[in-house]
């Protein structure tokens, strides 16, 4: 992740609940069924049991709340993990590289990503793949479904509260071309917002 990038997560962490909650800049966006989609995706997290999980880019612990058993979180923005350890006092969090895990082989039951995956160039998807491999014997990832509106990939402008401005690489998925890419994956969500793959990875 570049510098720009960096600075970019941590300036959006005190805001980056608002896109979850419809609050603040998302307030007036009209996103049908995305509360209820949302509670859905939430609820079937909540019902997976893992031995241990590492949610991997955890950002402010949003989803990370939802997951049950040995938690740790990780992600490269301090303000990012100041919020998700106030929210999630069970879970353990360290700052770190998504790309280079620092943990032992097989380390993990689970491995998490949620909108992380589809930010990632390919040569970065083949090393976070590889990792996720190495380090857990499942993958469960969780991203922006693909829909009419939008293009499968772009570079979207992303303004911040302060008036700052970001270019982020984004894509959207359906769960096929999803669990093309894991090699293997079994649908655990697929609406209008999201996808959830949950893949085994030995």
């Amino acid at each position: 992740m570049t510098g720009a990038e960096r600075a970019y997560y941590d300036r959006r962490a005190a805001e980056y609940d608002d896109w979850y909650l419809g609050t603040g800049q998302f307030a007036q966006r009209i996103r049908p069924g995305w509360a209820e989609e949302l509670a859905v995706l939430r609820a079937m997290l909540a019902s997976l049991r893992f031995i241990s999980l590492l949610d991997v880019a955890c950002g402010t612990g949003f989803l990370t709340a939802s997951m049950a058993g040995k938690v740790v979180g990780l992600d490269q923005s301090a303000s990012m993990l100041g919020i998700a350890r106030a929210r999630v006092p069970s879970a353990a969090f360290i700052q770190g590289d998504a790309l280079r895990l620092p943990f032992r082989a097989q380390h993990f039951d689970c491995l998490m990503a949620a909108h992380f995956y589809g930010h990632l160039d390919h040569p970065a998807r083949a090393l976070f793949l590889a990792e996720a491999r190495r380090m857990s014997k499942s993958l469960l990832l969780i991203d922006a479904a693909q829909r009419e509106d939008v293009p499968p990939e772009e570079h979207q402008e992303r303004v911040l509260n302060d008036g700052s401005r970001h270019m982020v690489y984004k894509r959207y998925f359906t769960p096929e071309r999803l669990s093309a890419e894991m090699g293997t994956g079994r649908t655990l969500h697929a609406g209008r917002w999201f996808v959830a793959l949950l893949a085994n990875t030995s």
